[in-house]
């Protein structure tokens, strides 16, 4: 039987929607729920107890909703609470990794730049991945590019003076850079005009068919022609209320 029920998405802000982004193109029958918690953005500087928590929270937003599935489209949500919601919940909760491993396999001999927040890099999640495919990296913690793409800065003089200053240093050496947080992805072309002929690599398209894998596994593909989509924040401040539905616009195309 077909299943119509929406898909939960959830991040700490706005990041998350450039994964909802991806899953609206590769998937656009299926309906989807999107839910910032920008009143605790960005949960990169917090502790990964505040992490898991706030994530808890905003799960339990979405499961009110009568989602199907959970997507953390979020690296450090995805490390800090990802593995205690599949204990918990009975729907599938699909997360997100910096795609550290086709980038180190593309980059060969060549080096890899992961920009990502602390915590994400900090976590146990992360270092077992690092260990594992981490030849050849440097980890690049960017807490300030996080706070612009929640500003609604995605390519301003700021983002570019930013994005130069933490790649300077590699330049000439890198073969390829890591986006290993979702706000980033917004900034995909600002990073590829500071390094230009370097490939840039990030996890929402794996997400997305990994996803189609799981929906269908469980019998959970929808038979609707077309999909909705929802968009809700934990904030109540005016102006992220209108970076929303100005990223919301971005999401539609």
């Amino acid at each position: 039987m077909a299943d119509n029920r929406p898909i939960g998405v959830m991040d700490s802000g706005f990041g998350g929607m450039s994964t909802l982004k991806t899953l609206r193109e590769i998937l656009p029958r299926e309906s989807f729920v999107f839910w910032g918690d920008n009143a605790h953005a960005p949960y990169g500087v917090h502790t990964a107890r505040e992490i898991q928590d706030y994530t808890m929270e905003v799960v339990r937003r979405l499961l009110e909703k009568d989602v199907k599935a959970i997507v953390i489209a979020c690296n450090t949500a995805t490390s800090a609470a990802a593995a205690t919601l599949r204990e918990q919940l009975s729907l599938p909760v699909l997360g997100l990794e910096p795609a550290l491993k086709p980038a180190v396999e593309y980059a060969g001999d060549g080096l890899v730049a992961v920009l990502a927040t602390p915590a994400t890099l900090k976590l146990e999640k992360y270092q077992q991945l690092s260990l594992k495919y981490g030849r050849n990296t440097v980890n690049v913690p960017c807490p300030e590019l996080v706070e612009l793409v929640e500003a609604g800065q995605t390519d301003t003089p700021q983002v570019r003076a930013c994005i130069e200053e933490k790649l300077s240093a590699y330049r000439g050496r890198l073969k390829a850079v890591v986006l290993g947080c979702t706000h980033f992805v917004w900034l995909r072309d600002a990073v590829q005009r500071a390094v230009p002929g370097v490939r840039v690599f990030d996890g929402n398209q794996g997400l997305a068919l990994h996803l189609i894998d799981v929906l269908q596994t469980n019998r959970l593909e929808t038979a609707a022609e077309y999909g909705t989509c929802e968009y809700h924040t934990t904030s109540q401040d005016p102006e992220i209320l209108r970076r929303l539905e100005d990223f919301a616009r971005r999401v539609e195309g």
